[in-house]
């Protein structure tokens, strides 16, 4: 709920800002200020380009869209330094924090040292102009200032790790509270006398060289709520690595969980195919026996995908010791 709630918030911080600078250019534009009026433009279309407007956009062309119009504003600005009347300069001062929340740091730092750069060139130019020199050392203050800040939200971020319940991109459970939830669910079922299965799945991007990777990975949240949407309240599913999710189902046999397996898989296809995306996926499905623990359920389901998988994948496989006995012969003994 936290998280909903904070990019609600978000989202209606966008839109707010976005109209005000829409505003604010058609003011300016109307006022003759041509330079002022672009730049809101500019900073209009930033907002609307970020994920904080469209969450669920994908990752590309917006992100390219985003940095090129950002590279944009900060070549107006500079540009605008050497401009008289001098109208707004000022504007650089959100600049780097605008950077900093938008570029890698490496970026936003060398976008920021441009400004600076800039700035100074600008005012060997104006020569006796105090507001001018006074800028350069109100720059630097905004400059430490956002340092501050990234600084601030980069030691949260680290602090905060090892207790982030879930993943970020596709709001699936850590890697790292699985094991621990899988030792209770089987505690559970044992305790009780019910079934339980868990299932492995994964999508088959080996099987494909035309969907580059950053394409797989934009629609990684669309899976993450497909995922939700097709799962009991009780169920749990985890992301155990780049494009595997594993499910628990409580109180489910292995031919049940198949079946929902079959499912999944098929609307993962057609989640995949509506993105452009010439992708499959395939699924594990392995059931609780007797003498299995968290890690020998978790090694037996990702043997069933990886053998889905070898067998050309776009199918569910259930784990059985014959099968596997059967592909994976004992050592000196020729298939």
């Amino acid at each position: 709920m936290g998280q909903m709630a904070d990019l609600f918030l978000l989202r209606r911080f966008a839109r707010i800002g976005c109209g005000a600078l829409m505003i604010l250019a058609l003011y300016a534009l109307a006022s003759g200020l041509w330079v002022a009026g672009v730049a809101a433009l500019l900073a209009a279309a930033l907002i609307w380009t970020t994920p904080a407007f469209g969450p669920d956009r994908p990752r590309q062309p917006w992100q390219s869209l985003t940095r090129g119009l950002l590279i944009a504003l900060t070549l107006l600005l500079c540009g605008s330094l050497w401009q008289t009347p001098w109208t707004i300069g000022h504007w650089l001062y959100a600049l780097p924090l605008i950077a900093f929340g938008l570029l890698p740091l490496s970026w936003a730092s060398l976008l920021s040292l441009f400004c600076v750069g800039a700035v100074m060139g600008a005012n060997q130019v104006a020569v006796g102009d105090p507001v001018r020199h006074q800028f350069i050392s109100s720059l630097l203050l905004t400059l430490a200032l956002s340092g501050l800040l990234v600084y601030l939200r980069e030691y949260k971020a680290r602090q905060l790790a090892p207790l982030r319940r879930t993943d970020e991109l596709t709001q699936a459970a850590s890697r790292e509270y699985l094991s621990a939830d899988l030792h209770k669910e089987i505690q559970r079922s044992e305790r009780e006398g019910t079934d339980m299965s868990v299932v492995l799945i994964g999508l088959d991007s080996h099987l494909s060289d035309s969907d580059a990777d950053e394409d797989i990975r934009s629609v990684l949240p669309r899976i993450g709520r497909f995922l939700h949407s097709q799962l009991r309240d009780f169920d749990s599913y985890y992301r155990v690595a780049d494009l595997q999710f594993l499910v628990i189902l409580p109180g489910i046999a292995t031919a049940d969980a198949a079946q929902r397996a079959e499912q999944i898989r098929k609307g993962l296809g057609t989640l995949l195919g509506s993105h452009g995306l010439k992708l499959t996926a395939s699924a594990g499905i392995a059931g609780l026996n007797i003498g299995d623990d968290a890690d020998s359920l978790q090694l037996s389901v990702g043997n069933a995908l990886r053998r889905a998988q070898q067998q050309g994948g776009n199918r569910v496989q259930s784990y059985s010791t014959w099968s596997e006995s059967q592909a994976t012969p004992a050592k000196g003994v020729t298939p």
